[in-house]
């Protein structure tokens, strides 16, 4: 019998540089990431792009979050220098989720029958609401995930 299913789980992500990692290994620009036999390549050009990001995943979260940068600025103006630490030193250090990763892992048959507009809203119907604070979203048909991050 062949059970159709879909998962949503949710990963901290608790640096940039982690951020950064996961946006490169998500875009598959690294050719270690290729090593993976059930990702099929070739089925990328059928990836739906929810909310694009063209530019890297840590750019965008500068992006996103600039007006708390600048509000941590300001913080800084008056800190004591021992205390004193640049935007993303601060992120870094913080020992907080900086972004989460929201990923939906479906069986190969979940959605067999959808057309791209029936995928497109599927994914966004319970998460409109995180639009704002969404830095991509992507259907991947070459191992059935959805990526997203928010900060």
């Amino acid at each position: 019998m062949d059970l159709n299913y879909a998962i949503f789980r949710s990963e901290p992500i608790y640096t940039l540089n982690d951020l950064a990692q996961i946006g490169s290994h998500n875009k598959r620009e690294k050719k270690a990431y290729q090593s993976n036999k059930d990702i099929k390549i070739e089925l990328s050009k059928n990836n739906i792009e929810l909310v694009p990001l063209n530019v890297k995943y840590v750019k965008g979260f500068d992006e996103l979050t600039k007006e708390y940068k600048k509000e941590h600025e300001e913080r800084m103006k008056t800190e004591r220098n021992d205390r004193k630490k640049r935007y993303h030193e601060m992120l870094n250090s913080s020992k907080n989720v900086v972004a989460d990763e929201l990923v939906m892992t479906a069986s190969h048959n979940f959605f067999k029958d959808m057309s791209r507009e029936q995928i497109k809203e599927l994914i966004l119907k319970d998460i409109l609401y995180l639009k704002s604070n969404i830095l991509k979203i992507r259907f991947n048909y070459h191992n059935y995930k959805t990526y997203i991050i928010k900060d």
